[in-house]
């Protein structure tokens, strides 16, 4: 997903091994009183599931949507949540079957069969948004119902199909209420997640309160929720300071997270290595100004991460030099192997063998808030530096820089990203293969073949050489260059419990957690 959806280390490098959780049920709508008041930077680009795949929609949806699969705090592999059951038809990893729960029903008391579930899907691919998920289904042949039971049958081997479904790509929604080939646009939810959209304003506020009808794996939803959003994460912060949320994520300054002392006793902080990455991205598509993959090298000879990670970020990241973040199966460095440092000379040599005048001129943009401003001016003053990059900064609002990057506005932007399922397959099709979620134009067959081979692997362990050399191929492509591994970090007031389980640094918001004590 783009800063849009990451995994503790303390449970990625688990990439191996499973956590399990449990829960208990109160079906009130009215548990806990007054709503717990969550605030973060994140932004909301659709409350449609067929028209968003970033951070902040992915957030709000695995509380008020439901989907077939869903994951724990600390699972690698997903387990039924609509579903009764699920699993792979034979052995060739291209039909996969779930029987849906029988006791289910929409926030709005419909029915829910298997017969939606197929329309969720069928319309989601069908509308195929540009900022939607349909990338994550490239070989979804078609789906087929008898009963409770859905069948998707897949053009080629997947053996991610199961986590795929866990995401909010999943998301199953009423025909009623969400029109078969285009999105809906009301603010309105009906959905069968653990919450119901009470009501919400666009980029200020969405208030949740818990859904009697949920029938699932949660068996304990706490409390009425207010989400409350910030244009940046200076105005978050003055809102934490002024007493108006009791938990933060996504996030409080740098700089001031860097201040927090552990043992405030008005404060708890919960700190995760995680695998939120964020890449500077290129429009690759031809006669771009930055299709000669020459020029892009010289761009990863002049990038220096560590004023980034010291002094824009305040160490609360580190520096990445690879697609696929530590924690993952596959993790290499080839940016680290290739470009160690940054080096002038070499990235003049480039630019001469592809015949460019120098100054490159380049329009870099970036959703601005805060860090990220200074972000791009640290970005701006690298490239500019040695006089071989003009880089013009075009700070652009979330929902118009998204249509912007998908149309090939830029040259360059940057953008965020956490995993959608914790696997090292969410870094690949989604941010590097041909039609990517990025849009920058970047396509290799070999890369391509690479990443299918690797979704034909069960046993995730067998994929480990193949992504090592889908991330060779990205290093010597340079579609984008990896700049920082992010930490994760969720602030709450004492009289909060639940925080430290809010985020296990995917793309999974466990507002359910959350209670008064």
């Amino acid at each position: 997903m783009r800063s849009i959806r990451v995994r503790i280390l303390a449970i990625c490098a688990v990439l191996i091994v499973a956590g399990v959780g449990a829960w208990q049920l109160l079906p009130s709508g009215e548990v806990g009183g007054k709503p717990i008041t969550v605030g973060t930077v994140d932004e909301v680009t659709s409350l449609d599931p067929a028209g968003a795949y970033d951070a902040g929609s992915w957030a709000l949806f695995s509380n008020l949507y439901q989907t077939l699969m869903t994951f724990k705090s600390g699972a690698i592999v997903p387990e039924p949540d609509a579903a009764e059951s699920c699993e792979f038809i034979g052995q060739k990893l291209t039909t996969y079957r779930c029987k849906l729960r029988d006791d289910l029903t929409f926030s709005n008391g419909h029915k829910i069969t298997a017969k939606d579930v197929k329309y969720s899907f069928d319309r989601m691919m069908k509308i195929n948004s540009d900022v939607g998920p349909a990338i994550l289904f490239p070989g979804l042949r078609n789906v087929v119902t008898e009963g409770r039971e859905i069948t998707f049958n897949l053009s080629a081997r997947d053996a991610t199909f199961p986590a795929k479904l866990a995401t909010g790509a999943g998301a199953i929604v009423d025909p009623a209420t969400y029109p078969k080939e285009k999105l809906r646009t009301d603010n309105k939810v009906d959905g069968s997640g653990p919450y119901t959209l009470k009501s919400y304003e666009d980029g200020v506020k969405a208030s949740m309160t818990p859904n009697a009808r949920y029938k699932g794996v949660i068996k304990n939803v706490n409390a009425a929720i207010d989400v409350r959003y910030y244009d940046t994460s200076d105005k978050l912060l003055a809102a934490w300071k002024a007493g108006d949320l009791d938990v933060t994520h996504r996030q409080l300054p740098p700089a001031e997270i860097a201040k927090i002392n552990p043992a405030d006793p008005n404060v708890q902080i919960t700190e995760m290595d995680s695998a939120e990455i964020r890449n500077l991205v290129f429009n690759v598509r031809p006669g771009a100004t930055l299709s000669d993959k020459r020029i892009r090298q010289a761009i990863a000879w002049t990038i220096d991460r560590g004023p980034l990670v010291g002094d824009v970020y305040d160490s609360t990241v580190e520096p990445l030099y690879s697609l696929i973040p530590q924690g993952f199966i596959g993790h290499s460095t080839p940016f680290f192997d290739t470009y160690p440092q940054p080096d002038v000379n070499k990235a003049k040599e480039l630019l001469q063998e592809a015949g460019v005048e120098t100054p490159v001129a380049i329009t870099y943009a970036f959703r601005p808030d805060g860090a990220t401003t200074v972000e791009a001016a640290e970005l701006k003053r690298q490239l500019e530096k040695d006089g071989l990059f003009k880089v013009t900064v075009k700070p652009t609002e979330w929902q118009a820089f998204q249509k912007g990057y998908a149309a090939g506005k830029y040259d360059a932007y940057t953008v965020g990203w956490l995993p959608d399922f914790p696997d090292p397959d969410t870094f690949g099709q989604p941010l590097v293969g041909t039609d990517n979620s990025l849009h920058n134009g970047y396509s290799n067959s070999r890369l391509d073949a690479l990443v299918t081979d690797t979704q034909g692997f069960e046993d995730r362990s067998r994929t480990s050489n193949d992504f090592k050399e889908i991330q060779k191929i990205v290093g010597e492509d340079v579609p984008l260059v990896p700049l920082w591994q992010k930490k994760d970090y969720v602030i709450a007031k004492t009289g909060i419990s639940g925080s430290q389980y809010l985020s296990d640094g995917t793309g999974l918001w466990r507002l359910w957690e959350l209670k008064r004590i």
